[in-house]
């Protein structure tokens, strides 16, 4: 019996120091990177300029892997469900808060171990350059006038640009219904329908409505952000209109839930130095993205709150299951 007792207890203490070295050693293999989305997006490139300053950091080659289909659903499930040693580490975005509502999936933010948010684009409203109002509240005066006529676009249903609309309806005093919505592929189809005057408005991120508005083809009445962006200084938020009301597309890294605190540590400090590093920030900026880092610690906090508030605005657009 006391053999079998001291056997038992070398196992358990070999396996145990086993793991100690694959932490301390970690990471000791090349690391994949799932990305949900396709190559070129917001979200490939912010997790391609990441993973190339993280790799050098880290000491070990960091590949990162396309993972797309199903709205989002199939990479966001490809790295929910790896093995949590932490040698896959992956993008999650805001739609991780928001496709289980709509019953695209039973995915939710708990099935991962947040280690940052990178990005955060806010929406903004954008009109024609013609339109005949050229502040957020004309634009809602013009709304209340003849409601239901002016329509809005950006993405498909119930995607991020679509609750964009309806949070600054209902904090505008307004209905869903006030300013319907016009489904689009994206941001760049709405974009095209605003200027052949087939919507009056869209809500898309205001990075994307930048090169318009340089030509001059647009204007941007305000930007749904806490506070003015770096890029854009002369765009007035909406809280400084008197609507408390704030959204963004979002890109942020993640691990599978249930890996070990020692390796958590050692991602987070990297990702730490890594956001901080001139490559990382001048590639974002070169593309017009709007850095917003949290680390871990925050980033869990801004995740719940996103899910309760995206759960809440699909709700009301009748879309949550």
């Amino acid at each position: 019996m006391k053999m079998r007792k001291l056997f038992v207890c070398t196992l358990l203490s070999a396996l145990l120091l086993a793991g100690l070295g694959l932490a301390q050693n970690y990471p000791s293999r090349p690391i994949t990177y799932t990305v949900p989305w396709s190559p070129g997006g917001g979200t490939d490139t912010t997790s391609r300029a990441l993973a190339a300053v993280l790799q050098d950091i880290l000491g070990e080659t960091i590949n990162v892997v396309n993972r797309t289909g199903g709205g989002g659903v199939v990479g966001h499930q490809a790295l929910a469900t790896a093995k949590p040693d932490g040698l896959t580490i992956g993008a999650i975005t805001v739609e991780i808060t928001m496709m289980h509502w709509t019953g695209l999936t039973d995915l939710t933010f708990t099935d991962y171990t947040p280690l940052a948010l990178l990005i955060n684009n806010p929406a903004a409203i954008t009109v024609r350059a013609d339109a005949p109002y050229d502040t957020v509240q004309d634009l809602i005066d013009a709304i209340k006038a003849n409601p239901g006529k002016l329509l809005a676009s950006g993405t498909a249903k119930g995607g991020i640009w679509d609750l964009a609309r309806i949070g600054f309806l209902e904090n505008a005093g307004l209905q869903e219904s006030d300013m319907p919505w016009v489904p689009s592929q994206g941001a760049a189809p709405a974009f095209q329908e605003l200027l052949a005057g087939g919507v009056n408005v869209v809500t898309a991120a205001l990075a994307e409505a930048a090169a318009l508005r340089e030509a001059g083809e647009v204007k941007v009445l305000g930007v749904m952000s806490d506070e003015r962006l770096e890029r854009f200084p002369d765009v007035p938020t909406l809280k400084e209109q008197g609507i408390d009301w704030s959204i963004g597309g979002w890109a942020a890294v993640a691990a599978p839930a249930g890996i070990s605190d020692d390796i958590k540590t050692t991602l987070d400090d990297a990702i730490n130095q890594a956001v901080h590093d001139p490559a990382f920030f001048e590639a974002l900026k070169q593309a017009g993205f709007n850095i917003q880092y949290l680390p871990a610690a925050d980033f869990a906090g801004f995740l719940a709150a996103q899910d309760e508030v995206n759960g809440q605005l699909l709700k009301t657009a009748g879309l949550a299951q």
